[in-house]
């Protein structure tokens, strides 16, 4: 017995020192949450909260919360969302899956240790090819937006047309993206017919 006791502890210090142990229990976590635990949101717009604490193993060496970890906050943020308003079983349901494209963050005040915090995501619009969704975080301790982060979700084998079509069962026609959105849309279109045109590859071949 204490052989099989030493035996997982050990594979428990293996998958936490080789793999990234935390996130690979996190994540799903927030999916089964978002599934379990809390109820559906039926407005595909409507703002979804997701609450977090900056621990220290989100320290930087200046005592900040370091800027990987907001990627990695919204990253459970945005799947509890999808989840919540149906988007992640709607395209099970197409056999379709999601990857993330892009992301931009903008970083306007630092969360310290302990400071509590709200990831407050929403969708903002979407294309032929992918959803658009924005992720606040707001420090409770003054409500004050301390970052920024934007993002396109790739949709691979059906389209976010048809995604929010089976969930809104009519057509829905997509709302004005904000003109700022749009920018970094473009931006991220001339990128990809420079790095297109440096590799060789044709107009036709698209990052996917």
């Amino acid at each position: 017995m204490l052989g099989l006791l030493v035996a997982l502890l050990a594979l428990g210090l293996a998958v936490f020192a080789l793999l990234d142990g935390w996130y690979l229990v996190r994540f799903p976590g927030a999916v089964l949450c978002a599934r379990l635990l809390q109820p559906r949101v039926r407005d595909l717009l409507a703002e979804q909260c997701f609450a977090g604490r900056v621990l220290p193993s989100d320290l930087d060496l200046l005592l900040h919360m370091n800027n990987a970890r907001y990627l990695r906050e919204a990253d459970f943020a945005r799947v509890a969302h999808l989840t919540r308003c149906g988007v992640l079983g709607a395209l099970r349901g197409l056999r379709a899956h999601t990857v993330l494209a892009a992301s931009c963050a903008r970083y306007r005040r630092s969360l310290r240790l302990l400071e509590p915090f709200e990831v407050r995501t929403r969708l903002l619009g979407w294309d032929d090819r992918a959803f658009y969704l924005e992720a606040r975080f707001v420090s409770l301790r003054d409500g004050f937006v301390c970052a920024l982060l934007r993002f396109r979700q790739h949709l691979l084998g059906t389209s976010p047309e048809r995604v929010v079509q089976q969930l809104c069962q009519r057509r829905v026609e997509p709302p004005e993206l904000p003109a700022d959105l749009q920018h970094w849309i473009s931006y991220n279109e001339a990128s990809s017919q420079l790095l297109r045109m440096e590799s060789g590859l044709s107009d036709v071949t698209k990052d996917q």
